[in-house]
């Protein structure tokens, strides 16, 4: 089994024009630890010094960070820093269960454990992830869009490929086209979206013909075109889809790539949608406005010249 070690950066940067007395957040910037993922070392810095910081670990068992900068600033940076180790492999196709999408939606519906393959626990987790959330949402557009995937019976591991296949065949990519709050009606409107946007699609798609689906944020590494050396510090934050498929557990897919996720992929956390996993949100107070966030994301082979 091959493993890729890497050094992750995240750095997040708030310039503000009149002074900011309090600043309160929480990150989601830590990466799991997982079977497959293998969290060597994991730090976070937050300039200015908070006078209160704390860890949790969510309903989804996220590692999330709680911060208050009590004292006034026109910056703010937070800094999360991590080594780990991944060793994913995509499974080849005839290794996938050939169980049909209608049998898993039938066996949610009367939580059979044996058509499930998990526990009673497992059913409830499988329960939620069917229901609409803050960003899927089930109309008609996307039933409709969705339908020639849903063949009667067919294999969900074939319906998983197929919505790959036609996500990034009939949506373009195009930074800045949407926002946080762009449906998925609107998204297949003007047919131009993000990472963000693809997998929402894909989420509500699934969870619409009662197949469990989940948001997966985290991020992939990218490369450089022959030649050309990579710009550090451009990476960013990715998103992707989960969704179980009974007899093998929750097989990771990335419609904006049109693949399964491999071992280039970092995962930070998982949820309903993008609302339950943001890398940073929070509140301040201030007589002046907001500030736009400068972002840097630096996801490199371990023993990479170190990103400032």
């Amino acid at each position: 089994m091959s493993v890729r070690a890497y050094d992750l950066v995240h750095r997040t940067t708030y310039e503000y024009a009149q002074p900011v007395t309090d600043s309160y957040g929480r990150t989601t910037l830590t990466p799991r630890d997982l079977p497959d993922q293998r969290l060597l070392a994991t730090s976070l810095t937050i300039d200015p010094e908070p006078a209160d910081t704390g860890r949790h670990v969510d309903w989804f068992g996220n590692t999330t960070t709680y911060f208050g900068v009590t004292r006034p600033h026109t910056r703010l940076v937070v800094t999360a820093r991590s080594t780990l180790e991944v060793s994913r492999t995509v499974p080849p196709r005839d290794q996938l269960p050939d169980v049909g999408w209608r049998a898993l939606a039938r066996g949610v519906v009367a939580g059979d454990l044996g058509v499930l393959h998990t526990d009673a626990a497992g059913v409830v987790a499988l329960r939620e992830a069917v229901l609409p959330s803050a960003h899927v949402t089930f109309v008609d557009e996307v039933r409709d869009w969705a339908a020639p995937s849903f063949a009667d019976e067919a294999p969900l591991a074939d319906v998983v490929t197929d919505l790959l296949h036609r996500i990034r065949a009939e949506l373009t990519y195009r930074s800045g086209s949407t926002t946080v709050h762009t449906t998925q009606a609107q998204l297949l409107a003007q047919g131009a979206g993000v990472c963000q946007d693809f997998a929402h699609l894909m989420i509500a798609a699934l969870r619409l013909h009662g197949v469990p689906a989940r948001y997966a944020s985290g991020y992939i590494e990218t490369r450089p075109r022959p030649g050309r050396p990579k710009l550090r510090g451009a990476d960013a934050s990715h998103a992707w889809v989960s969704v179980w498929l009974p007899g093998h557990g929750w097989l990771d897919a990335d419609p904006t790539n049109d693949q399964l996720v491999d071992d280039r992929y970092v995962v930070l956390g998982w949820g309903r949608d993008y609302h339950d996993v943001p890398p940073l949100r929070g509140v301040i107070f201030t007589e002046g406005g907001g500030a736009t966030p400068r972002v840097e994301v630096d996801l490199v082979p371990t023993g990479s010249e170190p990103f400032a």
